[in-house]
């Protein structure tokens, strides 16, 4: 039998993490690093990614940072090149790149909804594409979506919701694809409020209104949407795949 807290690492794996430069991505990176995973870093901010590539040498493992662009199909591939390349596999992918609008409809311009979807979507599919090539059984993709593709939170924000929906989506449909075929295992998480570089452009008071929505009646802890993302990165989850799990203190069950 299985000893259950040695099910939650990571030892001897390697994991891509996207947007891995500022907010949740450095939460993720060194969550996984402090599970035991060497850590492949991709971010447009390529300067700010030496940060979180001190934190998982802190923690004892190999990382690997490129400049990366999702949106980019070719920069997803080398990215995975680089992973292949440098450290010989990849077994975690999580899809953390994503940026946000609040823009109201009737205003919002056709490059400004494009923008969201290419990165927050598309990059998503590029990505996950790129390492189902040489990912092997055992394997886990993470998808980070959002409980606004869940319900609404007050802002008007149509092309980020429609993105976030659209990853799970996405998720449902390679798990179905993958899971069984090639051992791949995708799920997604729908994080509530983290604090972030998005929370901090929110108006004043607009967290605070929110948080009535909150039946736990806080933000989140980065550490525990990182816990999260281990649990689905590990074979402690090794019965889950094609799921979207609402990390948001209960805000979709209010």
């Amino acid at each position: 039998m299985s000893n259950v807290p040695d099910m939650f690492r990571l030892d001897g794996r390697v994991a891509i993490v996207t947007g891995a430069s500022s907010g949740l991505g450095v939460a993720f990176a060194q969550g996984l690093a402090e599970a035991g995973a060497d850590l492949v870093l991709g971010a447009r901010r390529v300067d700010r990614l030496e940060e979180t590539a001190r934190l998982v040498r802190d923690a004892g493992r190999r990382v690997v940072t490129l400049a990366t662009d999702v949106a980019d199909p070719d920069q997803c591939q080398a990215l995975v090149d680089t992973a292949m390349a440098e450290l010989g596999r990849v077994d975690v992918l999580v899809n953390n790149a994503g940026i946000g609008t609040a823009v109201p409809a009737t205003r919002e311009t056709p490059e400004e909804f494009r923008q969201v979807i290419d990165v927050n979507l598309n990059g998503c599919y590029w990505m996950a594409q790129a390492c189902g090539r040489v990912m092997q059984p055992g394997s886990s993709i993470v998808n980070i979506s959002s409980v606004l593709g869940l319900t609404t939170a007050g802002l008007p924000q149509a092309a980020y919701a429609a993105s976030k929906a659209g990853l799970i989506g996405l998720t449902r449909d390679l798990a179905q694809q993958w899971t069984g075929r090639k051992g791949i295992r995708v799920n997604a998480v729908a994080p509530g409020f983290f604090t972030s570089e998005m929370t901090d452009q929110y108006p004043d008071g607009y967290l605070e209104q929110q948080q009535t929505r909150i039946p736990v009646g806080r933000k989140g802890d980065p550490a525990e949407l990182a816990a999260t993302v281990v649990f689905l990165a590990s074979d402690a989850a090794g019965y889950i795949t094609g799921q979207t799990l609402p990390v948001d203190g209960g805000m979709t069950i209010s």
